[in-house]
């Protein structure tokens, strides 16, 4: 399963990307004007983080289809590297995915509320489809049940779009779009930092330390040169 910040903060980027498995960011125009910084400078300086070969996603802001294909086209010349182009599944967003699909320009189908949608961008050429979790369930929906459809369409038909889910809440979200077979996942550095955190293994730890210390001592706080 691919594991995706969501984010456009370079300290929680550089801090998760140390620590964790991840294989990329993505950005969103809030998710970027939230930074108050220059656009292209602040994308080049997570690309350097990140390196050349992560992905980076990097979302549109024109309306029109051709609009949408020349901002698509500036990006990839100005970042570069693993680079995929977020686009809105509107009737004109479907016809620019099909149209840099044809330009080998890499995209992934963003806010996607409903199985149907997905399929129609998938067929359309986009790489990823973007299935938005918690916001379907705040819609009286079933964001991880609508991950499991896409994904069993797109196996049925034998599509070779991924499944990148987004928006959540809370870990047990994540959890379900991973049981209901989600190919990769994006979220926040927050939840990011809840999938291994659990109390139970905080107190095992300090009893491990502790057990360790009162039969080495005090002062041998390590493996290293334990006679």
């Amino acid at each position: 399963m691919l594991l995706v910040i969501d984010s456009a903060n370079i300290e929680s980027i550089q801090e998760l990307n140390e620590f964790f498995p991840v294989d990329g960011v993505t950005t969103n125009p809030t998710i970027i004007t939230k930074e108050k910084r220059p656009f292209l400078p602040l994308l080049k300086d997570i690309r350097s983080i990140i390196s050349k070969e992560k992905m980076l996603f990097v979302q549109v802001l024109q309306e029109y289809a051709e609009e949408m294909v020349k901002e698509a086209v500036y990006l990839k010349e100005e970042i570069g590297g693993n680079l995929y182009i977020k686009i809105p599944v509107t009737a004109e967003g479907i016809k620019a995915i099909k149209q840099l699909k044809q330009q080998g320009i890499r995209t992934l189908a963003t806010a996607i509320y409903t199985p149907m949608q997905a399929l129609v961008a998938a067929k359309a050429g986009a790489d990823f489809v973007a299935p938005y979790v918690n916001r379907i369930d705040n819609l009286a929906g079933d964001g991880v049940q609508v991950v499991r459809d896409i994904v069993e369409s797109f196996d049925r038909y034998q599509l070779s779009c991924q499944v990148l889910a987004a928006s959540f809440k809370n870990t047990q979200q994540v959890h379900g779009v991973g049981l209901a077979g989600a190919h990769g996942l994006t979220v926040g550095p927050e939840i990011l930092k809840s999938l291994v955190e659990h109390p139970v293994t905080e107190s095992n730890v300090k009893q491990f330390v502790e057990n360790w210390k009162l039969f080495y001592g005090e002062s041998c706080n390590s493996v290293i040169h334990t006679q």
